[in-house]
């Protein structure tokens, strides 16, 4: 699409900019409640309640990352973890009518503030740079320099990304750091940029634990809760992701392992770093202007 036909002002783009707006006063009062003592759940679920109080719905389930996890780690339905003196990263989505905007901050416990700052000050390097024209490449470029200037690294198999309609990640992918071949950003384009840092060497793998889900394939499932539970996610969370604690079945967690056997669902293994180092993370979502970039998920005070 041209430039000139991209209307910033259009019923889409408010309720990205509805959704930021929500999940940024989110952000920022979840990010408070976080200290030492207070248990997973209930930080994700105040969060989540409040995204719905503010008249929003999350976009998938509050991350919640400790110490070397850098993604897809959320509580189980009666998880009782508590945070100690760690890392902690909350990766939160928020939609409007499947518009959506996506946000994460460092809640550093662990006393490591630098790390959590190498991130937050890459975003910003980040976010400086972006204009119609410029390639997703060089932004890469600047968020590496930044996170090399700490003497961290990127963790570089993590991405930003776009955001689509009921589509937490589309293309363009946005790098952790710099490549040859980018994709040029054009007005009107959604993205979520998203430094990670590492003390550690730079790369994440897949853990064995999943409290994190979303449909692959509908198809006609016998059993009766898991019957039950496909029928919520499709009406309630189409192809976003879900938690397990979200469905209002009984025996939800065995709903689940039944589903994903059946190829109806796929998991999202929470993400660790391979040197078990800390790794932070700080992200905000913008829209691509004529003259520079909309930072949706900015905090606005008063």
């Amino acid at each position: 699409m041209a430039d000139s036909e991209v209307d910033l002002q259009s019923e889409q783009y408010e309720k990205h900019r509805e959704a930021g707006e929500i999940l940024a006063q989110v952000r920022e009062e979840t990010a408070e409640r976080v200290e030492v003592g207070v248990t997973h759940l209930e930080i994700a679920a105040y969060a989540e309640d409040r995204i719905r109080e503010l008249g929003g719905q999350p976009a998938f389930p509050v991350n919640i990352s400790v110490d070397e996890e850098a993604a897809h780690a959320t509580p189980s339905i009666d998880d009782e973890t508590t945070f100690g003196e760690e890392m902690i990263n909350l990766d939160i989505g928020v939609h409007v009518d499947g518009w959506l905007a996506d946000t994460a901050i460092t809640v550093d416990l662990s006393g490591n503030p630098e790390l959590a700052e190498a991130s937050e000050q890459a975003l910003e390097a980040a976010i400086d740079v972006v204009e119609p024209g410029v390639s997703t490449g060089d932004i890469g470029a600047e968020i590496e320099d930044v996170i090399d200037g700490y003497g961290y690294n990127p963790v570089v198999n993590l991405t930003g990304h776009g955001l689509g309609h009921w589509e937490q990640h589309t293309s363009p992918n946005i790098p952790n750091r710099a490549v040859s071949q980018g994709t040029t950003l054009e007005v009107g384009d959604v993205v979520a940029i998203e430094p990670f840092a590492t003390d550690g060497g730079g790369k994440v793998t897949e853990g064995a634990k999943e409290e994190i889900f979303a449909l692959e394939h509908e198809r006609n499932v016998r059993n009766r809760q898991a019957r039950a539970a496909l029928d919520q996610i499709t009406a309630e969370f189409r192809t976003l992701p879900f938690a397990t604690r979200w469905l209002e079945t009984d025996r939800a967690e065995m709903a689940v392992r039944r589903l994903k056997r059946n190829n109806v669902l796929h998991g999202y293994p929470v993400l660790k770093e391979d040197d078990g180092c800390l790794v932070s993370q700080k992200e905000h979502t913008v829209i691509v202007t004529e003259d520079g970039c909309e930072v949706t998920t900015a905090h606005r005070s008063g």
